[in-house]
This record gives C-alpha cells, sequence and structure tokens, in this order.
C-alpha cells in the first residue's frame, strides 16, 4: 500500500471514531498492517496459519455487517495470493496433520459464496481431506498435530471442528457419512472434555497425552499441569460456534449442556475487581499471575453468543463483562484502538521442551494486538453490538 493510501485510511479511522468498536478495530489493524502479510508479526511473508486466518474471519464478519468493499478486499487479497489456481495452498502440507492449519479454512466459506472463486472450494476439499484422514487416539480424539502424536489440546477443538461442521453441512451429501461426521464432531468435545476434566476446580486442563510420555502430563491422568485461559477460551469458542451450525437430530444438545456446564463454573475465576480472567485460571491470585486479554475476550464473545443463540443466560452481567474487557484492555491513540496485555504464544512440549508449569505460562512474551486476541474482540464487539 502506498504511503498515501495509508495516511488516507489512518485518516478514515480518525474520521470514524463514532463507528461501532467491530469497526474501528479492523480499520485500525489494516492502518497497522497495510496488507494481511504483516499481521501477527509475518512483515509481507505468506504462511498459511491459523492467526491469520482468525483475524481475517472477524474482519469479514464485519463486512457482513458494514458493506465495506475495502475489507473484503483486504481479507480477498492474503487468500488469493495464497491459493493457487489449482486450489493448492502455499506453505500447507496436509503430511504435518496440523489441525492449526484447518482453522484458515472457515473464512474461505464466505469468501467463495462472495466471489465465486472455484479454487476456494477445491482449497475447502483439501483441508476436509485432512480431517478424514487426521490421525487419532485409541479413543478417536483428533491429533493436535503429527509431531504431537497422542495429544489432543483444547486448542485443536477450535482449529478444525467448525471447519469440519461447516463442510459437513454445505458439502456432504451422503446422509451416512453426515450422520457419521456429527457424531464425530461431537465425540471430539466429549473425549477431550473427559480427559482434561479438573474436579477440583470444574475447569478444564489445556492438554492430555495419551501416551503418558511427554514430560508436562500427570503419570496419572496423561493431563497438563494447569487450566490455561486462552486454551479453554479456544474450547468455549469451538462449542458456540459448532454448536450454532449442527442441525437439529445431530446431538448437538450435548455441545449445549457442556457449555451451560463450563459458564457456571468459568465466572468464579474472574477477577472479583475487573471480571477479567488470568493468564494461569486455576490459580488467579497466585503471585505474578496476571489478567490476560485473548482469554478474557474469547469468554465474553462466548457469552454473548451464547446469550442471542439462546444457549446461555445472564445477559446484563456479560454486557458488563464486556464493557469492562474495554475499560482493563482497550485503549485508543491517535486515532488507533489497541488491545493490550495478550499472552504472545504458549504451548507443550516441543523442541523448546514447554513443561506447562505456572512459572512457565506466567513467563511467556505478552503483547498488544495479537491476532488470537483481536479477533475474538472483534467477534464479541459484533455480538454486543446486535445485543
Amino acid at each position: 500500500m502506498k504511503k498515501t493510501a495509508l495516511i488516507a485510511l489512518v485518516a478514515l479511522t480518525a474520521c470514524t471514531a463514532k463507528a461501532p468498536l467491530s469497526l474501528r478495530v479492523v480499520e485500525s489493524e489494516m492502518a497497522r498492517c497495510p496488507e494481511a502479510t504483516f499481521l501477527d508479526g509475518q512483515e509481507g511473508r505468506l504462511k498459511w496459519n491459523y492467526t491469520t486466518g482468525l483475524e481475517l474471519k472477524s474482519f469479514l464478519d464485519v463486512y457482513e455487517a458494514t458493506g465495506r468493499e475495502e475489507i473484503l478486499d483486504y481479507v480477498d487479497a492474503w487468500y488469493d495470493a495464497i491459493i493457487a489456481e489449482d486450489g493448492t495452498i502455499a506453505t500447507y502440507k496436509k503430511s504435518n496433520y496440523s489441525t492449526d492449519h484447518v482453522c484458515p479454512g472457515r473464512t474461505l466459506f464466505q469468501l467463495y459464496d462472495i466471489t465465486g472463486k472455484e479454487k476456494y472450494r477445491t482449497a475447502m476439499d483439501s483441508l476436509y481431506v485432512q480431517v478424514l484422514e487426521q490421525p487419532r487416539t485409541e479413543d478417536g480424539g483428533f491429533w493436535h498435530k503429527q509431531v504431537y502424536p497422542g495429544q489432543m489440546w483444547l486448542d485443536g477443538l477450535y482449529m478444525a471442528q467448525p471447519f469440519y461442521v461447516e463442510y459437513t453441512n454445505r458439502f456432504v451429501s451422503d446422509s451416512t457419512e453426515r450422520a457419521e461426521n456429527y457424531a464425530d464432531i461431537v465425540h471430539q468435545f466429549t473425549t477431550v472434555y473427559a480427559h482434561t476434566f479438573d474436579p477440583t476446580t470444574g475447569l478444564l486442563r489445556h492438554a492430555w497425552d495419551s501416551t503418558g510420555e511427554m514430560d508436562w502430563s500427570d503419570p496419572e491422568t496423561g493431563q497438563s499441569d494447569h487450566a490455561w485461559g486462552r486454551a479453554l477460551g479456544w474450547y468455549c469458542m469451538a462449542l458456540v460456534d459448532v454448536a450454532e451450525l449442527m442441525p437439529d437430530g445431530s446431538d448437538k444438545d450435548t455441545l449445549v449442556r457442556i457449555l451451560q456446564s463450563l459458564y457456571g463454573t468459568i465466572p468464579l475465576y474472574a477477577d472479583a475487581r475487573t471480571g477479567m480472567w488470568f493468564q494461569v485460571m486455576d490459580s488467579p491470585y497466585r503471585q505474578g499471575n496476571y489478567l490476560e486479554a485473548t482469554a478474557s475476550a474469547m469468554f465474553i464473545y462466548v457469552w454473548l453468543k451464547g446469550i442471542r443463540l439462546g444457549f446461555l443466560t445472564g445477559r446484563e452481567p456479560a454486557l458488563q463483562a464486556y464493557e469492562s474487557l474495554l475499560k482493563t484492555f482497550v485503549t485508543e491513540k491517535d486515532g488507533l484502538v489497541d488491545l493490550n496485555d495478550c499472552c504472545a504464544v504458549a504451548g507443550l512440549g516441543g523442541k523448546d521442551n514447554r513443561r506447562g508449569d505456572f512459572d512457565y505460562y506466567i513467563h511467556e512474551p505478552v503483547r498488544a494486538n495479537d491476532p488470537k486476541g483481536i479477533g475474538p474482540l472483534v467477534c464479541a464487539a459484533l455480538e454486543y453490538e446486535r445485543l
């Protein structure tokens, strides 16, 4: 983008300070990153990754709410560049069997409808093949990635299941296959819930290792040490997004019941003063713990959407939580909106031997405007604006 165009966009952002927050956040990100290849610190590189996909999905939702063509152009430019005419996705390897790499495919459903580009449908077909072939634990749960054999992470439910259900709804015509897919989707949620549930807290731990070989896994349960806020946020977002798309008669009620049960517990772990959630959820006031923006935005998005869909209750507390989210984490300067106090990344195992203990989580990098917070913030703002 030329410098003059960038200045014009910043000026437009300043002029629309009275616009809905969802639009202002998108405009701010587009001003900071003139092309989507600069989101998440990619510095102009094309990379098929869940963080860019998550954020661009929220942008496209704002386009559908506002009709702002520059937003559509911004999103489509990234997907058009990374997907070749034959549907091949640059930097994507099915052999990695990473659930993370299914996530960016969610936006393709909307883009395909809007643009009619057949290469988007072809790319979705390829991702569906990965879903069908995804390696599994002995009881049928998706491995998080090929490099994490036998492991289920809460994050992975959001990465794969919303795509899985929408593809089934739209493109699977065989009634037997459709029914099997819906049953499998519910099974993914119930399996990871059963293996990560902590009866002491009522929360879900970050991950489960079915092999018991990882240093972070409990010898008896296979669970990781803690309930990490964003991991549970991913799981809850997957629940509400998938339940919305599941047809009647597909056991969607099981997903709704899990969501309702969790939202009987999650508010109990919010900070008493702000109503926001801590980086390490099951140790809320432990020294070094801090209020974390991405998980808080996720929980509030799910709460507001769940109310709109009739899955959850507590309209007034949810609206108050959203307003507190803005007071706690959101600032504006020079016409740009910032989301502060985002945990940049936290995983388990891998080459860095990430053990997932309390000290590990609280010392991971913290930054502003992480896509894993911006996306849920935009979605929460859209839900608030609808309500």
